[in-house]
This record gives C-alpha cells, sequence and structure tokens, in this order.
C-alpha cells in the first residue's frame, strides 16, 4: 500500500480525527483548479460540490490568488480590534453600497457563516430589546449553540447537543411540492402569535431566501414581501440569510433581489472569499450600531488576507458577470436534466433559481414517496466515476448541483453525462 494512496490517509484519518466530522468522500485531494480536483493517487474528479457553495469563482481564480500573496507579503494578522487596516474598510464599503435597498448600511466581519448568524442575532437583540426569535423547519444556520437552535431540523445536527438557547420558534416553510403552501406558514405564524409568543416580543424573523441544506427549496417573492409586511407592522427585523445563496449563485448578486425587499439583516460566508475563510453581517446602519464597542468582533475576524481575497472575488464577479454565467449554467443543468427525468421516474422535481439546481429523488415519481437510499446511492456511484456530488433535504432525497460558476460548458456538460451513467447504475 501506497504511502500516499487514498486508502492510507483513510485509516490515519480514522485514528485521529473525531467521527463527527462526517466525509461525502474518501477522495484525499492534492491539487485543484477551476471545477476539477486531483487527488493523491492523481484521480481526477468534477467539482459539482464548491466546498459546499464556497468556490463560486472556481478552484484558485488567478485573480484571487494573486490578490492573496500580495497581501501574504504586506501581513497575515494584526487583529482589526488592536490595529485596523484598510482592506476591511474597502471590503466594507463595497457590500454596503452591492446589498439590497437605499438605505445606509453598515458591515461586520466574521470568520464563519455560523458566527455571522450569532451576531446578526445579538445585533437584533440588541436593537430591539426583545428576546424571541423565529426561524423556519428545515432550515440551516450553523453548529454553534444558537445556530443549532435556528436550524429546524434535528438529526445531524441536534442530537446530543442541547439544551439550546430559548425564545427560538419554528415555522414551516413553504413548499409546494412538500405540501406547504404560503398561506399556511402566514397562519401558522399567526397561531404562533396567537399561542406562543406576542409579536412584541419577537426581534427577528431568519429565513434563508432558497434553503440550502434544507432542500433548495426557493421562498417565492410573495411569500419574502408578506414577511417584509409582518415584520413592519410589528418593529421586527428581516434577516436574510444568504450564506449559501449569495454572491451570483442564483443568478442575482443575493437572492433576495428576487423578491424586490430590502432585509434589516443580512449574513454573508462561503463564496464571498473565493475559499478563504471570512464572514460578514450586513445591515441597516441604525440596527448596525446598537451593538456597543467591544460587543461585536473576535481575534481572526474579517482577516486581512480573506479581506483581499473577497475584493477579487467582487472584482470577478463584476469582470467574468457571473450573474450571467449561474444563469446559463442553471439553464443548461436543468435542460439536461429535464432529459433524464424523461428516462427515469425517479426524478420527481427540477427546481432553483440560477445555477443553485436542484432534482429530488422519489418512488415511482411520486412526491410523497422520497428515496433517501437511490440518493445514497448515486452519491456513491459518481464519486467512483469522478463527479463530486452532494446531497441534501428535510428528507435526504436531494441531490443539489453547486458547480463554480467559472465552470466551462464543456466540463459541465461532462459532469451530467457521468451523472447520467451514475443514476443508471445506482437503480440497476
Amino acid at each position: 500500500m501506497s504511502q500516499s494512496s487514498n486508502q492510507q490517509w483513510q485509516a490515519r484519518r480514522e485514528a485521529a480525527v473525531v467521527q463527527g466530522v462526517g466525509t461525502l468522500l474518501p477522495a484525499f485531494i492534492e491539487r485543484a483548479s477551476n471545477a476539477e480536483l486531483w487527488d493523491v493517487e492523481g484521480k481526477r474528479y468534477i467539482d459539482f460540490a464548491s466546498g459546499i457553495a464556497v468556490l463560486n469563482t472556481g478552484h484558485n481564480h488567478p485573480k484571487v490568488i494573486a490578490a492573496v500573496r500580495d497581501q501574504l507579503e504586506k501581513f497575515s494578522h494584526t487583529c482589526f480590534q488592536v490595529t485596523p487596516y484598510p482592506g476591511y474598510i474597502e471590503l466594507a464599503e463595497r457590500l454596503n453600497a452591492l446589498v439590497p435597498g437605499p438605505t445606509p448600511k453598515r458591515t461586520l466581519f466574521l470568520s464563519t457563516g455560523a458566527e455571522a448568524v450569532e451576531n446578526a442575532i445579538k445585533i437584533a437583540r440588541a436593537h430591539t430589546g426583545r428576546p424571541g426569535v423565529i426561524a423556519f423547519k428545515g432550515g440551516f444556520h450553523g453548529r454553534t449553540m444558537m445556530g443549532m437552535a435556528l436550524t429546524g431540523k434535528v438529526v445531524p445536527y441536534k442530537v446530543g447537543f442541547g439544551p439550546f438557547p430559548g425564545e427560538v420558534y419554528h415555522l414551516p416553510f413553504p413548499a409546494d411540492y412538500l405540501g406547504v403552501s404560503e398561506e399556511s406558514t402566514l397562519t401558522a405564524l399567526e397561531a404562533l402569535f396567537a399561542a406562543d409568543i406576542e409579536p412584541a416580543r419577537v426581534a427577528a424573523i431568519i429565513i434563508e431566501p432558497v434553503q440550502g441544506e434544507g432542500g433548495f427549496y426557493p421562498a417565492a417573492p410573495s411569500f419574502l414581501q408578506a414577511l417584509r409586511r409582518v415584520c413592519d407592522q410589528h418593529g421586527i427585523l428581516l434577516v436574510c440569510d444568504e450564506i449559501q445563496t449569495g454572491f451570483c449563485r442564483t443568478g442575482k448578486t443575493f437572492a433576495t433581489e428576487y423578491s424586490g425587499i430590502e432585509p434589516d439583516i443580512m449574513t454573508l460566508a462561503k463564496s464571498l472569499a473565493g475559499g478563504f475563510p471570512l464572514s460578514a453581517v450586513v445591515g441597516k446602519s441604525d440596527i448596525m450600531n446598537a451593538a456597543k464597542p467591544g460587543g461585536l468582533g473576535g481575534t481572526y475576524a474579517g482577516s486581512p488576507i480573506a479581506c483581499a481575497a473577497a475584493l477579487a472575488v467582487l472584482d470577478v464577479i463584476e469582470e467574468e458577470q457571473l450573474n450571467q454565467k449561474a444563469q446559463a449554467q442553471g439553464e443548461l443543468i436543468k435542460r439536461h436534466l429535464h432529459r433524464i427525468a424523461e428516462r427515469f421516474d425517479c426524478i420527481g422535481q427540477i427546481r432553483g433559481p440560477g445555477a443553485m439546481v436542484a432534482m429530488e429523488l422519489v418512488k415511482n415519481g411520486d412526491a410523497g414517496q422520497p428515496d433517501p437510499d437511490l440518493t445514497k446511492r448515486l452519491v456513491a456511484e459518481a464519486g467512483k466515476r469522478g463527479l463530486i456530488l452532494l446531497s441534501c433535504g428535510v428528507r435526504a432525497n436531494v441531490i443539489r448541483f453547486l458547480a463554480p460558476l467559472t465552470a466551462p460548458v464543456a466540463l459541465l456538460e461532462e459532469g451530467l453525462a457521468i451523472l447520467e451513467k451514475s443514476l443508471e447504475a445506482a437503480l440497476a
């Protein structure tokens, strides 16, 4: 057995790393470029995962790498709370101008999406003086204690980790395919106000414009508009979690733009910095300033290296027209999936805005019969054939497509051909 084999590294991983960190595919990556990966044995993979939506600009985009190298030659860390640096300010200014809505904005930088969510709730509570937070079933907001409390899925995220912070409530997320209408969710919200917590004690409602881990179910513009009206009526802050949807994945820079609303606060991370750890909370200035000096921050928050990478990402978004590329990529993927669906009745629905595409796997075309076993077999079979896929969904039966937006058309088509062969094998 070679010391550089995947099998050898897997044995070492099992001996050294906690089992609580799951691994999708035991292929240990040695190098990557754009939408391709190569493992330690030299096997090539087409990447339809992007490190869970982190690499909209692809692996090792030249502009991002150049910006990082330039920053590394200057300094790697000072801590913004000790001695600040221009990159943090420049990036905050650009995000303040980029997020939806005319109200003046301010930005806080952190390291992870979960940190962004935690701080969004801190800011919302500081501004309103209220404790309650409403989230949605199927939503995912991180693995910290507040993140888990907000997350609307127990297995595997919450098992054995409670108790969680209180005053968190969950509503059904409107998804027509699952039989949950907008009207029923809004009725459930009124029932929540009547039975569990009065609106005057709710600080925020947090929602993903398109659920990520929950299955890529998009919230209709009419629903987000209705939430905006409810929040305005009761003095509740609307927090849009754009951690997975942000930075052109849906064909808009932010998915919230489809609804035409202005959130009070947005949480951002993942593709913000092209593979470097960085997250942000961006919101209306008067709300964001509610926390007193010293109440927000973190030792590594707003890393100068990550800020440099993010500034390069924003340049790439403009120069390479990533929103247009996302729309084109999504159309290509959906076209191929619909053709595959003509062969196999296991594809119950194909959905999602832009390049945030999902296919739901069911038995006999029946939405009421999810097929998580087929989903698991398909992910494994695709991995063997050199295609990295991700599953998700409240019923564990959804395949999500998150290829880099910079992926060449020929590579996408090659990956989709592998997908079709893998599905055929998984069904055999």
